[in-house]
């Protein structure tokens, strides 16, 4: 089980007045409340139709209070059918969600984001990507409306939530791996990763000369942009600038379907439609509920390794013990 006391990290500081302080975070023992936000969008009638997203998000309501203790009438549910508009998923009803789901958040409580639907990349304007790119998800009224950039999930769900406040976040979607912004992630020996800037350089290359030869220009644009921010050094400048911005003294995971440079499928499992990730959330669990967070990041790989290149990501907002107990 995570420990009760405040964790400290990092190098000292001098704060106000010249008293010396440390980065700090606590985890949530997870016995407050418990609070759930559910969003599946098929994009009914639309050119680029789901045909899993509203399943997975009435598959993990029925985990979440089957296995993890929640209640029915403290998740909120927005698919694109539901009868009441306040449930359709536009990006207002988005927005307001995800601002309920974290209102008069205390320590220990236990609070779950899951997302299924479209996802993509936009322009970062602030500086906080290494690639160069936001991530962002899609509404479904996006078209009209807009998409929802990491930016601004990370504001209105990870900033205001104090110490000792836990947050999961379950996010299946297309190039998800940081798209709550959280700037701690984790590879299945339970390390940080950090930056590999030879081996970034060399993938960058190999992905011009992909996109060069099925003509994507837009590719090789992207690629050699990649490969000179790479060469630059400005990936170790935004990795830096998101530690400063982007950590937190809260408990916050998440468990993303993907990396920001892949996709995530949207498939058939036993006979019905779902996300592949959300199908590997729930079965995992399922099967051997007490996993620590490496070994629940390693099932979750195994389950998708067979059928599908994408690779789930495990990211934090605090360097984190990845060999305590998965709760929520």
């Amino acid at each position: 089980m995570p420990p009760t006391q405040v964790q400290n990290y990092g190098p000292q500081f001098q704060g106000q007045n010249n008293q010396p302080q440390q980065p700090f975070f606590q985890y949530s023992q997870c016995n407050g409340r418990k609070k759930a936000l559910c969003i599946g969008i098929n994009y009914v009638g639309q050119s680029a139709e789901l045909k899993g997203c509203i399943n997975d998000a009435q598959n993990v309501q029925q985990f979440l209070c089957r296995q993890l203790g929640y209640k029915t009438e403290d998740i909120v549910m927005l698919t694109d059918d539901a009868r009441n508009p306040r449930q359709i998923p536009t990006k207002e009803n988005m927005l307001h969600a995800m601002e309920w789901l974290v209102r008069d958040a205390q320590p220990n409580d236990s609070l779950f984001f899951h997302y299924s639907g479209h996802g993509g990349q936009t322009k970062d304007l602030d500086g906080d990507e290494e690639d160069g790119f936001d991530e962002e998800i899609y509404p479904v009224d996006f078209q009209e409306n807009g998409s929802i950039v990491d930016d601004d999930m990370h504001m209105i769900m990870v900033k205001p939530l104090p110490p000792g406040c836990r947050l999961t976040a379950i996010l299946d979607c297309c190039h998800s791996g940081s798209a709550l912004d959280l700037p701690y992630i984790y590879s299945t020996e339970g390390k940080i990763k950090e930056p590999n800037l030879a081996a970034e350089a060399g993938q960058g290359l190999l992905s011009a000369a992909t996109s060069y030869a099925r003509g994507d220009m837009g590719g090789v644009f992207k690629s050699v942009t990649g490969l000179l921010k790479t060469a630059t050094g400005n990936q170790q400048k935004a990795e830096k600038y998101a530690r400063a911005t982007r950590t937190s003294p809260a408990d916050v995971i998440s468990f993303s379907g993907c990396k920001d440079t892949q996709t995530s499928a949207d498939t058939v499992e036993a006979g019905r439609a779902t996300g592949a990730m959300s199908y590997a959330f729930i079965t995992v669990l399922t099967q051997q509920p007490q996993q620590t967070y490496q070994q629940l990041l390693v099932s979750l790989r195994e389950v998708l390794r067979n059928k599908y290149s994408q690779k789930p990501q495990l990211s934090s907002s605090h360097p984190m013990d990845t060999s305590i107990l998965f709760i929520a």
